[in-house]
């Protein structure tokens, strides 16, 4: 079992984008689709395919770093103030499995790096093109819209 949609979306999600100067609700739908695509909101949180709620890969996130993160200082700093001290020292790539607001973080840079347009939170064939786009390159559109359908539309209809 995941982490609720709506508690991660209040708490991680929205928190975290405002903290990088986002207030952005499609960015914020979006972030949640590709958590409930790529980690069942959190139900496994380390597999083959990459690290924490979005599964990122190690070679994706030290590309972040190197060729994003290294040509915009400030928001690197800002980025690097969410990781913990000493643990992203010794294990950079944890960070993304153990600590929600980095991984989101760097997930929400992975997208702003493509510099694309962010589809409308109601745009789920469009969320689902962006999540293949940047996150699942094999990855086939039904499944984020399947993932969108079983975790988050019945708990936001709870709400």
């Amino acid at each position: 079992m995941g982490i609720a949609a709506r508690e991660l979306s209040l708490y991680v999600i929205r928190p975290t984008l405002l903290y990088l100067g986002q207030n952005n609700p499609d960015a914020e739908a979006l972030l949640l689709g590709v958590a409930a695509s790529q980690s069942n909101l959190g139900a496994a949180l380390h597999n083959r395919r990459g690290h924490g709620l979005y599964c990122i890969r190690e070679l994706r996130h030290c590309a972040l770093w190197d060729h994003y993160l290294a040509h915009n200082p400030e928001l690197a700093s800002l980025v690097r103030g969410l990781a913990s001290q000493h643990a992203f020292l010794g294990n950079p790539h944890l960070e993304l499995t153990v600590n929600l607001r980095y991984a989101t973080a760097i997930a929400w840079l992975l997208i702003e790096e493509q510099e694309t347009i962010i589809p409308h939170a109601n745009d789920l064939p469009g969320m689902a093109r962006l999540w293949r786009q940047v996150f699942e390159p094999q990855g086939r559109l039904r499944d984020f819209t399947a993932a969108w359908r079983s975790c988050i539309t019945p708990l936001s209809l709870a709400a």
